[in-house]
């Protein structure tokens, strides 16, 4: 056995839905079978969060937390992105840069192949690996793309029959910029990784605040001003 294959194999495994109302246990099987597969699991990360938003708490938690030589455990590369592909690329990168690794279903890991290759051997399996890592990821983006189509169809026959009632609070927002500010975010910060306004952090972070001391209070009066 070699130095490499006697090494401790350690993974962070992410789970993540998109809505409060999904269910993560589905997910927890991956935990399980990282360890079955001999993964030392150094951290479990779940997420209740939209794919498509780069300012997931957990995501940057664990970005922060990748180790040299760690592997990222995701059910489908979907779970880790649904960004735009330059921004999913900058994410696998940022990954990739903390000497860290993905190891997703459907995405062939030639990890062990290329250490062992070298000269045109290597160079084609890393492109054939990076090549089949950029189609998932803008079959992932696509896919969403798809989705918010329908849901804008929908919405618009919905419309035209009078039975659309208007956008709910988005709540999974609210409590976004709660995790941001918990993990000790600032206010401007919070705001440009939440993708929102200054004037909106302030106003969660209040609202939050009073919820603590008064658990009868939602967060539904701030969706007015949005």
């Amino acid at each position: 056995m070699s130095e490499q294959q006697s090494m401790i194999r350690a993974a962070r495994v992410y789970l993540r839905v998109s809505t409060d109302e999904q269910d993560l246990a589905r997910q927890e099987a991956i935990v399980t079978g990282a360890r079955a597969a001999g993964f030392y699991v150094a951290a479990v990360y779940r997420e209740k969060a939209s794919g498509a938003r780069p300012d997931r708490p957990e995501l940057l938690r664990m970005v922060d937390d990748l180790q040299p030589g760690e592997v990222v455990i995701a059910e489908k590369i979907d779970r880790i992105s649904r960004l735009p592909l330059p921004e999913a690329e900058l994410l696998v990168a940022t990954i990739r840069g903390k000497g860290a690794r993905l190891a997703v279903p459907g995405i062939v890991d030639f990890s062990d192949l290329v250490a062992d290759s070298s000269g045109v051997s290597r160079i084609v399996l890393e492109a054939v690996q990076n090549m089949l890592l950029r189609v998932a990821l803008q079959t992932a983006r696509d896919d969403y793309e798809t989705r918010r189509e329908r849901q804008r169809e929908g919405i618009e026959i919905a419309k035209r029959a009078g039975r659309y009632t208007g956008r709910k609070p988005d709540l999974a927002h609210h409590r976004r910029i709660v995790a941001l500010r918990d993990a000790g975010m600032s206010i401007a910060r919070t705001a440009e990784l939440a993708g929102c306004s200054i004037a909106q952090v302030k106003r969660v972070t209040a609202l939050h605040r009073k919820k603590i001391t008064a658990p009868d209070m939602h967060y539904e009066s701030i969706d007015a001003g949005q």
